[in-house]
């Protein structure tokens, strides 16, 4: 008997020999630094998940198997420098199809919160959340890497209003992800600083990508296309933060003639159909080397809040787009069949297509020196190759649209990068 104990001890051992990186026979070890989430058929998938996510310590990495998964509440993660790993955004997918919702709350329905810093969040999908996908607030770093999220019914004004959504955070970095659907913004970056949002692709959202009073973003490699609005700048008011330094290059905005299935009072439920990039209200945009192509209203559009939305009570807002610098893009086949009563008015009086830059022209009086606008507060529009522009001067009391660049030929100082990442 103690012979056949050591012979089945010796076998053991040998079989957990590593040869040439395989394990022979026996699974190797859970590394210390993972806690792997098991989920068997018949088990709720949420309890273990949010049972590994509390247990998590700072350091931890918390593998999410290969499977589709059905939740029905929300995740929350609350433990900083943790990393969140699936097996794929096409092979580890939860689904939040049948969330419950209390009292139709819907924007308290998200499929995961992170309240923490230094977190990643990579190779997973979330789909079909009554709320925002996942929504992180107050993080100094956060990584997402690999994320797919989606309303797989396509655009419907039911659907979550954001997918990835950090806000009031710092260093936020969104890289390789899928956005689809969302009825306000697939990728959206409020309130926030040092951010980079590249290689994604955002498709079939109100807004596919947007930078939202947020300061010094670098948005960069993505594809966005069939959304309402391709690439939005946005300031708006009643919010803490005043954004400035956001550089939107090499990216491929094209063919964004959704309609907009924003709900009701949503902002960028004033988006129209048909606009590759926007700039509203804030300041130092550097928008450059850029495909911009085959959107119906305007290729990009630059406005003012009142022009574009309307009156506001908010008595530190600058409503002024300023310090925009437009240039070494290529555009193509924008404006063909302008969207809302403004543009088809804007047709009347210029004709179709529309330009590819359209400009409101309105300035801040305050800050005119000898009755020009400062150089460091111009719109300029350089080397966009056969691109046309078209400032409408829409200050004046009947609009006095003028498509010659000539006054708008200038140059700005290039932004800075945004270079917090190493590793690009």
């Amino acid at each position: 008997m103690t012979q056949r104990r050591m012979f089945v001890a010796c076998l053991c051992a040998c079989l957990l020999l590593c040869v040439g990186g395989s394990w022979l026979g026996c699974a190797p070890p859970v590394p210390e630094n993972e806690i792997r989430v098991t989920i068997v058929e018949g088990s709720d998938p949420y309890a273990a998940i949010q049972e590994a996510l509390i247990k998590a310590k700072s350091g931890k990495i918390v593998v999410l198997p290969e499977g589709k998964f059905s939740l029905d509440r929300s995740l929350s993660l609350t433990v900083d420098g943790v990393t969140v790993r699936g097996q794929g955004m096409d092979k580890t997918v939860l689904s939040f199809k049948n969330q419950k919702v209390e009292d139709n709350k819907k924007e308290g329905a998200q499929g995961l919160r992170v309240q923490a810093s230094g977190v990643v969040l990579e190779d997973f999908a979330i789909e079909d959340t009554q709320g925002d996908a996942i929504k992180v607030e107050d993080a100094d770093g956060i990584t997402f890497r690999k994320i797919r999220v989606e309303w797989t019914k396509g655009p419907d004004k039911s659907n979550g209003s954001y997918g990835l959504y950090p806000v009031k955070s710092k260093r936020v970095l969104i890289e390789d992800c899928v956005a689809i659907a969302a009825s306000d913004a697939g990728i959206y970056v409020g309130q926030s600083e040092e951010i980079i949002v590249r290689r994604n692709r955002a498709e079939n959202n109100v807004a596919g990508i947007e930078i939202e009073n947020s300061k010094n973003a670098d948005v960069y490699d993505n594809i966005a296309t069939k959304n309402t609005g391709g690439i939005l700048v946005f300031d708006l008011p009643k919010l803490p933060t005043n954004g400035k330094g956001t550089r939107v290059f090499k990216n491929m905005v094209f063919g964004n003639n959704t309609a907009n299935f924003a709900p009701e009072g949503a902002i960028v439920g004033n988006v129209p159909k048909g606009v590759g990039v926007m700039v509203l209200s804030t300041d130092s945009v550097e928008i450059f080397e850029n495909d911009i192509k085959d959107n119906q209203t305007a290729n990009v559009l630059i406005v003012n809040y009142e022009f574009a939305v309307g009156k506001y009570e908010d008595t530190t807002f600058d409503p002024y787009p300023e310090g925009i610098y437009i240039h070494d893009n290529k555009f193509a086949n924008g404006g063909y069949d302008p969207s809302g009563k403004d543009f088809e008015l804007l047709v009347a009086l210029i004709g179709k297509p529309l330009p590819d830059v359209i400009y409101d022209g309105i300035f801040d009086e305050k800050k005119q020196v000898d009755g020009k606008t400062p150089a460091e507060l111009m719109l300029c529009f350089k080397n966009n190759g056969t691109g046309t522009f078209v400032n409408l001067h829409a200050y004046k009391t009947i609009p006095e649209p003028n498509k010659d660049p000539k006054p708008h030929e200038c140059e700005l100082p290039a932004l800075k990068s945004i270079d917090f990442d190493k590793n690009p």
